[in-house]
């Protein structure tokens, strides 16, 4: 069973911005980004459990091709994405959303 995805605010922007960044570099870049974190998500929400705790109760998975991972809580009946996260950024700050 696949569960619900929502993404807080933050995480969206991230996505978003990333997406848009990939794109002004190269014509259908942006597209591959967001496919990629498409199906990372689409891995975390049909087996949560699968990845690993990164801090408290969040977990993370890493997006394929690209230097980014989705940090997401894993709720009863939904994951909540917290954040889409470059691997060269502060942790700290995506620590703060918890």
């Amino acid at each position: 069973m696949t569960l619900p995805v929502v993404f807080r605010h933050a995480a969206k922007d991230e996505f978003d911005n990333a997406a848009i960044w990939y794109e002004e570099r190269q014509i259908a870049l942006g597209g591959q980004f967001t496919s990629e974190v498409k199906s990372a998500i689409e891995l975390a929400a049909t087996d949560p459990e699968r990845f690993p705790i990164k801090y408290g109760t969040i977990r993370c998975v890493q997006v394929r091709r690209f230097p980014y991972s989705v940090f997401y809580l894993h709720e009863p009946h939904r994951i909540v994405v917290l954040a889409v996260f470059h691997a060269r950024r502060d942790p700290s700050i995506w620590q703060l959303r918890a």
